[in-house]
């Protein structure tokens, strides 16, 4: 048993009553988790406030309270300790419950708006092939060198990131990749962990729903970076307006890296098709099994970063050279009457809008684009017509459809959508609700040497409506279908 005493290390405390020298069990901010000797979190949500389930954790056996707010009831032999930030205290609580596991390996975090899955996963696939045993965090799974879990958030909490970092040092694990949100960020999941280093890809319209605007956006990104130690790394992308400010006030070890601008690390594409790029990364060239101009500065960013952890540069190249695409980031398939299929899992305006440049950069233009895309419900609204005018300006056919509709009716979705498309391209856009539906119509209409792009959803294998979960796959869907039509 470790004592409350031991765990209470940098929490900034304001008031204590009762003992600190108590023996705990577990640590919960989730009330209906309390049991016998916990000591409860109480934590101020989006949705509810932890402190209104003060009662009900006493009542299930916490020993200790820690909160913002001390209750009006005090209860003799429960020690209540007042903070000035639970969600700060959660994150170093867990940090020392845990033994601060972040201090024995090397914890590398990435962030921006696109391009964080990508990066974390194919850093893990790279110090895997040189050797290492590595750990992942990501939107798409989390790995203890060779074991897989399940990931539920793009950022876990904090309780579940420190329990996942301890189970890395004990396996061994030397580095961690972990892709860092805004939410996380902001909610202080990432306090009491030591990084190595911190990579920024870019930042663009997302997560407005829950930051309000772009500059409160730009801002919780940048507070990654202003609070890594002087001995880690700061690895941005300087073609990125926002990349410079994500710098201004760090005390990490500055680098960057660009196609277009001034930068540490350089690239240039000197060839790009559905099978591959051809890069110069540094005046050295290497053929690359990922496509698109937006891969080419994910790639970059590893290259960087690989740097930056000690690994040589020509066995970067090589091990660069076997990298595999993430599951839902421009995976394809070619059908037996030559259709191209492509699933990403673009859900922002940026991102939709470099994978249709891609595809248009590849393609010959004599034939068709037929995009199927939607957005999700209970989320950011405004880049709904955004994302209407670039899928029905950059595709010669597009199908509106349903993404994630969760609580909203999905054609009112579609609706927002179909708001920003430019007059002279509505003739080319239909809509359909159904996604399965959606995605028959763009095969039914296809040809041979057509391409069908597939966003929004990427690797999730669910579809979210009403509170419930779907089974829902793009790609084993687009696969049964193009044999069912025998296409």
């Amino acid at each position: 048993m470790i004592e409350l005493k031991d765990i209470l290390y940098k929490v900034t405390i304001n008031k204590v009553i009762g003992n600190t020298s108590v023996a705990i069990r577990n640590i919960e901010f989730d009330s209906r988790k309390i049991q016998l000797n916990d000591v409860f979190i109480a934590i101020r949500g989006v949705l509810s406030d932890g402190h209104n389930f003060i009662k009900n954790a006493t009542n299930l056996g916490a020993l200790v309270i820690i909160c913002e707010v001390i209750p009006e009831e005090i209860i003799n032999g429960i020690t209540y300790v007042q903070v000035a930030d639970s969600h700060k205290a959660l994150s170093v609580l867990a940090a020392n419950y845990y033994g601060n596991p972040s201090d024995n390996l090397k914890l590398i975090g990435v962030t921006g708006t696109n391009g964080k899955t990508t990066i974390t996963s194919l850093l893990f696939q790279l110090f895997k092939k040189a050797g290492y045993k590595v750990g992942l965090l990501s939107t798409v799974k989390i790995m203890v060198d060779h074991k897989q879990y399940n990931a539920t958030h793009t950022t876990p909490d904090s309780l579940t990131i420190n329990m996942y970092l301890k189970k890395m040092v004990e396996e061994g694990v030397e580095f961690c990749f972990m892709e860092v949100s805004s939410h996380g960020i902001h909610q202080k999941r990432t306090e009491g962990l030591k990084f190595e280093g911190g990579i920024f890809t870019n930042l663009s319209h997302d997560h407005l729903d829950y930051h309000n605007d772009f500059a409160t956006y730009r801002d919780v990104k940048k507070a990654f970076f202003d609070q890594l130690p002087k001995t880690a790394f700061a690895l941005t992308n300087s073609d990125d307006k926002n990349g410079k400010v994500m710098l201004q006030n760090t005390n990490a070890k500055k680098h960057t890296y660009a196609l277009k601008s001034i930068a540490d690390y350089k690239a240039q594409i000197l060839e790009n098709q559905f099978n591959g790029l051809l890069l110069k990364i540094n005046n050295q060239e290497l053929w690359v099994k990922l496509i698109g101009s937006f891969n080419a500065y994910n790639l970059l960013a590893i290259y960087g970063a690989a740097d930056l952890l000690g690994l040589k540069n020509l066995n970067t190249l090589q091990l660069m050279s076997e990298l595999e695409s993430v599951d839902g980031r421009f995976q394809y398939l070619i059908s037996k009457k030559n259709i191209t299929v492509i699933v990403d899992y673009a859900h922002t305006p940026d991102a939709l809008k470099n994978v249709l440049e891609t595809i248009n950069t590849i393609r010959t233009k004599n034939e068709e684009l037929i995009t199927v895309v939607g957005c999700g419900g209970d989320r950011d609204i405004t880049k709904r017509p955004k994302m209407g005018a670039i899928a029905a300006t950059l595709s010669t056919k597009v199908i509106f459809t349903s993404d994630n509709p969760r609580s909203e009716n999905p054609l009112a979705i579609i609706d927002s959508i179909e708001k920003g498309v430019p007059g002279e391209y509505f003739s080319k856009t239909i809509s359909i609700s159904d996604r399965k539906q959606a995605i028959k119509t763009a095969c039914q209409l296809a040809n041979e040497g057509d391409i069908i792009l597939i966003a929004g959803k990427g690797h999730e294998t669910y579809q979210e409506i009403k509170g419930e979960r779907f089974d829902f796959d793009d790609f084993k869907i687009i696969n049964e279908l193009l044999k069912a039509l025998n296409k």
